[in-house]
């Protein structure tokens, strides 16, 4: 007896484009849960892992060796920023941060001449 898992259309099928299985937000960093840059909050809303148990997964990670902060900070600027409230202006550090991702971002989006 095997388990069969039904797979999403291919993004070349009719209907347009390939779509997330419901339920499962994108990943990106939080805008209402962060501490730092809401890396962690993204991730928690992500997988359905606390954002506190991520947080002490990297605190864990620098004290064993100083790779946590350099994961967070990669993710940081790897992750794009979630929904910005209407109410809040971004920082100078998280304008930086945002820039730094769209640079790479449009750096991989455009394919190599050639």
């Amino acid at each position: 007896m095997t388990n069969s898992v039904p797979l999403p259309p291919p993004a070349d099928a009719p209907g347009g484009a390939q779509q997330l299985p419901p339920g499962r937000p994108e990943l990106r960093r939080s805008s209402t849960d962060k501490m730092a840059g809401g890396v962690c909050g993204g991730l928690a809303d992500y997988t359905g892992i606390d954002a506190v148990l991520w947080r002490v997964g990297f605190v864990g990670l620098t004290v064993a060796g100083g790779a946590g902060v350099l994961v967070y900070l990669l993710l940081w600027v790897l992750m794009p920023s979630g929904p910005a409230r209407s109410d809040e202006t971004p920082s100078p550090l998280e304008q930086l941060v945002q820039r730094l991702h769209d640079a790479l971002s449009r750096t991989r989006a455009t394919p190599p001449t050639g």
